[in-house]
């Protein structure tokens, strides 16, 4: 049985209509923030697809009006469920824009689970949005992604296996300072400026000197920014040896 959700949210960014169209709906905008790899067919009823550790899901795009309104809708599955997207753009005096988000569908039996993830999730790639185009405007990210098992752990393990790696104390609160010297790769000293504090929860520490916004998330799962194959299979032996 489906079960129909929206969840709309705005923010105020300090960039250009431009630089916000930019990163919502192109390619490489969408890498430097949102989650997996990005495509964009830049048309209306074009494919916009996002791979994610090797899982592709595509939509089809509904509405492109550079610098005013980009949407999208996946397919219907067999059970009647689907996502729609829409971003709605709005310039504002003194160089900011308000982005409205609306995200709306039908979702599967585990309803509640899911509405509950995608709730909590968009504020948090909001914020990612922000410190984006905040600090590494004009600049795009290549996302890095990996995932060890946990083992059947609980969550508040997996978190505090990842909080002694980045020399994080506990609770774990915005403005804490990180530090990690995974092997094969630059030392990584950063700030936390996104905590959530429940078991499943969402972390964001920007590195600093580096032309990308780094995420890191538990799940014994972690997303990053700014790699290539080297690094990602750097970052994938760290996070294998983290939870072994």
């Amino acid at each position: 049985m489906t079960h129909p959700f929206e969840i709309e949210l705005e923010t105020t960014l300090p960039a250009s209509p431009e630089q916000v169209w930019a990163a919502i709906a192109t390619g490489p905008g969408i890498d430097s923030w949102f989650m997996g790899r990005n495509e964009v067919e830049p048309r209306e009823g074009g494919v916009v697809a996002m791979d994610t550790g090797g899982h592709r899901e595509e939509a089809v795009i509904t509405a492109y009006e550079p610098g005013k309104r980009f949407a999208s809708r996946t397919a219907t599955a067999g059970d009647g469920r689907f996502m729609a997207f829409e971003y709605l753009i709005e310039g504002r005096d003194g160089g900011s824009t308000v982005l409205r988000v609306v995200h709306s569908g039908l979702l599967g039996d585990n309803w509640q689970d899911e509405y509950d993830a995608l709730r909590r999730g968009w504020p948090f790639h909001l914020h990612t949005l922000r410190e984006y185009l905040t600090h590494f405007p004009g600049r795009t990210g290549v996302p890095v992604f990996a995932m060890a098992p946990s083992d059947g752990r609980p969550a508040l393990q997996v978190r505090a296996a990842l909080a002694r790696e980045l020399s994080l104390p506990a609770p774990i609160a915005v403005g804490a300072r990180a530090h990690a010297e995974p092997a094969g790769l630059p030392p990584l000293d950063g700030e936390v400026v996104w905590s959530d504090g429940d078991d499943a929860f969402l972390e964001n520490v920007r590195r600093e000197a580096v032309e990308n916004v780094r995420r890191l998330r538990n799940h014994a799962s972690l997303a990053l920014w700014a790699g290539n194959n080297e690094i990602e299979a750097a970052w994938q032996q760290w996070l294998t040896g983290l939870l072994s």
